[in-house]
């Protein structure tokens, strides 16, 4: 019996940085369980800048979202003046840790959210990016080199393709996979106790039917 998660999702979208604790609570309880990361690409290339309008969008949600989740944030008026709201260059990093090593993947996707949410870092830069990598384990030029590899590009389009030709509108989505088939166990920000109370029950039906 072949099983797994899958969480598509995207590094710079503020409810997948709510939902973060969730996932940390799956590693936590279901370590066997494999955790495959799949990129949406909530906000590809070549990105907004941050204008008033913008960063008063952005307040909105990261609001909503502390309020929710209890997630720290800082005011996105605090972002450098330069940056430019792109989510595809996290999207790449996820590709290419995925590719590299599966295991660290998570890691990495958590220490790029919290630079970003928590620090206020500018992580559509490839060379942070890198940095962020190294810190969690991986080499740091043979991150660079994936990550600028023609292999990275191919994976990071299959991915939205993937996502969007399976109907997937909102992040963060999981969903269980049992020898091809497909449980969703959560499409949008749901609390802990109710995504961990799903995969309780389909984690049992899978152990029964063994």
């Amino acid at each position: 019996m072949q099983q797994r998660l899958l969480y598509v999702m995207d590094p710079l979208c503020s409810w997948c940085w709510g939902f973060a604790p969730v996932l940390d609570a799956i590693c936590q309880d279901y370590p066997q369980l494999s955790l495959h990361l799949v990129a949406g690409g909530l906000r590809p290339a070549p990105g907004r800048p941050l204008d008033a309008s913008l960063c008063a969008s952005l307040e909105e949600h990261w609001q909503a979202v502390a309020e929710a989740s209890g997630q720290p944030f800082r005011q996105p008026q605090q972002l450098p003046a330069e940056f430019l709201y792109n989510t595809e260059p996290a999207c790449r990093a996820l590709v290419a840790a995925r590719t590299l090593d599966p295991a660290l993947s998570w890691p990495l996707v958590r220490r790029i959210q919290q630079a970003f949410y928590a620090d206020l870092e500018d992580v559509t830069r490839p060379s942070r990016l890198v940095d962020l990598a190294a810190e969690v384990g991986y080499a740091a030029q043979s991150f660079a080199e994936h990550y600028d590899s023609e292999q990275a590009s191919a994976a990071l389009a299959a991915d939205f393709s993937w996502v969007r030709d399976l109907g997937i509108a909102g992040f963060p989505t999981l969903l269980a996979q049992r020898n091809g088939q497909l449980a969703l166990l959560a499409n949008g920000y749901r609390p802990p106790s109710a995504v961990l109370e799903l995969l309780q029950r389909w984690h049992a039906a899978g152990q029964a039917g063994c």
